[in-house]
């Protein structure tokens, strides 16, 4: 299986992107779907998570304009971010993982760029 993404860009500070990961096989029970982001020189962090029950969480920085959902198919996830800032700059990465032992899985896309100019 794998995970693509798009929707990266280049955007002006106030603006909207919405990242799109959808996966190229069949994903049964996942546990969370998951996006990342990767700044050069700081740690991998989790932006929005959503679980299998549908409960969501979210980075504390972008709480309020990011919106993590899935479709009903489970084959998707997307990130709806509103009213970017420049320190959301980043490579936007979705992880999918699930399963029950011995077919746990845990697929990662590459990863979509998306830049906020101030």
């Amino acid at each position: 299986v794998q995970l693509v993404e798009s929707g990266g860009g280049l955007v002006q500070a106030g603006g909207s992107l919405r990242l799109s990961c959808t996966a190229s096989g069949r994903i049964d029970s996942f546990n969370s779907m998951n996006w990342y982001r990767q700044v050069p020189g700081k740690q991998l962090e989790l932006v929005a998570e959503i679980t299998s029950g549908g409960k969501t969480t979210y980075l504390d920085s972008v709480k309020g304009r990011f919106t993590i959902s899935h479709d009903s198919t489970k084959k998707s996830v997307y990130l709806q971010m509103n009213r970017l800032k420049p320190e959301d700059t980043g490579v936007y990465h979705c992880r999918i993982e699930g399963g029950s032992p011995p077919w746990e899985f845990d697929y990662w896309g590459q990863g979509t760029q998306v830049t906020v100019s101030s």
